[in-house]
């Protein structure tokens, strides 16, 4: 089977219900807290796709039991400090950031070195941003060429506390400090800039020792050192940033509505409602409820008469990371220019992304104007596509390969996409939803 698809024909108007799988972010955050956790810990709805099955494999060669059944997955925990350190461990993040640099705070105690290696992808990216502030506690930190993969870990046990200030907006280094933070006797202080906030809430619901003082651009984080996590069961949301190909596809279709089932609105992930609000496109909120700390809704999405452009506030950059590729994909079909700044954060992620979604536009015809932090994009109401275009040579970018999926069934065209099987990282039953939509 050749390991890409081939689409011709553009989708037609449509008024449909789904629902879709578990967040990856709170699945992993899931598997690695319930890992250190006293006794029995039950997910469902856990996310399977290779990012969450490499943190299950990384804690049970720490030494957690984990089985998977019928769409729940048991876990038992070590206890904080319960992990078996053993020589020569190797930890396969595979395509995973969220797991490579949360787990390498947890590791800042290990007596014997520890490796954390990834794929071709994860392997480019920038584990110094981590590396710096953990090494700090006091253990040591080795990277090829001092910035990517593979990383050599060197615990301490004469942890001591620290100050970090996060001026990324990553909420992975904030949230790879907070678990350097449990490990250490004394008081952690984080200053960082506004990210996701699924690590702070999942302690805060477990009682555990974090303070957060909100201020409008930064949060002040204190964490203290834990000697015991109780077991948490949970039934993992969906995910916004997998529903947010859906509602692309609404947004760019006629005549259509969706709604979406049970999904984690965490404001700090719905940057892209409040972008596509701004853009002219209706989006409600239904069955708002809190769950642990995180809010749930369904979601409906309609499509609008007009799509406006919209010269994008930098303050929904953080919020909206992973939607982009789709909020300029709808910007190619929007009345006027839109315009998006400060998005260097967008070429450090799993393939240099500004520069794709600049080129997938281009492919499609749509004139852009990009610089190494900020696109201006034309956006052409009328776009409609009658050539071949062929998508490859991303490093398998699952979300590239998404969006391209997403264009092709809302422009037309004859879509060549290669690497399919990159959806395994965060959504592997993406394809088999969309077929839904062509009955």
């Amino acid at each position: 089977m050749p390991n890409k698809i081939i689409l011709k024909k553009k989708l037609s108007n449509f008024n449909k219900k789904i629902s879709i799988p578990g967040d990856k972010s709170i699945s992993i955050r899931w598997v690695l807290i319930s890992s250190l956790a006293n006794g029995i810990s039950k997910a469902n709805n856990l996310l399977m796709s290779e990012d969450v099955m490499a943190s299950i494999v990384a804690v049970r060669k720490l030494g957690a039991k984990v089985i998977l059944k019928d769409n729940v997955c048991t876990i038992h925990g070590v206890g904080v400090n319960g992990y078996k350190y053993k020589k020569n461990i190797i930890i396969n993040a595979r395509n995973s950031g969220t797991l490579g640099r949360l787990i390498s705070g947890i590791l800042i105690d290990t007596p014997f070195p520890i490796k954390i290696i990834g794929d071709k992808s994860l392997s480019r990216r920038d584990f110094q941003r981590i590396a710096k502030p953990l090494s700090k506690f006091g253990a040591s930190f080795q990277l090829r060429n001092n910035y990517n993969l593979p990383l050599t870990i060197r615990g301490s046990k004469k942890l001591k506390p620290i100050k970090f200030f996060e001026t990324k907006g990553s909420a992975q280094c904030k949230s790879s400090v907070i678990f350097g933070g449990i490990r250490t006797e004394g008081k952690t202080v984080i200053k960082a800039k506004k990210s996701r906030n699924h690590t702070e809430l999942l302690f805060k619901h477990l009682k555990l020792p974090i303070k957060i003082k909100k201020s409008k651009n930064f949060d002040i984080i204190e964490i203290h050192k834990v000697d015991n996590i109780n077991s948490i069961n949970y039934k993992i949301p969906s995910d916004i940033s997998s529903a947010s190909f859906f509602i692309a596809l609404t947004v760019l279709s006629e005549k259509s509505k969706l709604i979406i089932k049970s999904i984690n609105i965490n404001p700090t992930r719905t940057g892209i409602i409040e972008i596509l609000k701004k853009m002219g496109v209706k989006v409600l909120f239904l069955n708002k409820r809190n769950y642990k700390g995180e809010l749930i809704a369904d979601i409906l999405v309609s499509s609008p008469q007009i799509l406006r452009s919209v010269d994008c506030p930098s303050k929904f950059n953080s919020d909206a990371i992973d939607e982009f590729l789709l909020i300029f994909l709808i910007a190619a079909k929007a009345k006027g220019i839109s315009r998006f700044k400060n998005l260097e954060e967008l070429n450090k992620k799993e393939s240099p992304r500004l520069k794709w979604g600049s080129k997938i536009l281009k492919m499609m015809g749509i004139k852009v104007i990009t610089t190494k932090d900020s696109i201006k994009i034309f956006g052409n109401p009328k776009l409609k596509i009658n050539k071949k275009v062929v998508i490859k040579k991303y490093l398998k970018d699952h979300r590239v390969f998404m969006t391209s999926v997403v264009a092709a069934l809302s422009f037309g065209g004859e879509w060549h996409i290669h690497d399919k099987d990159s959806i395994k990282t965060s959504f592997p039953s993406f394809l088999k939803i969309i077929n839904t939509f062509k009955k």
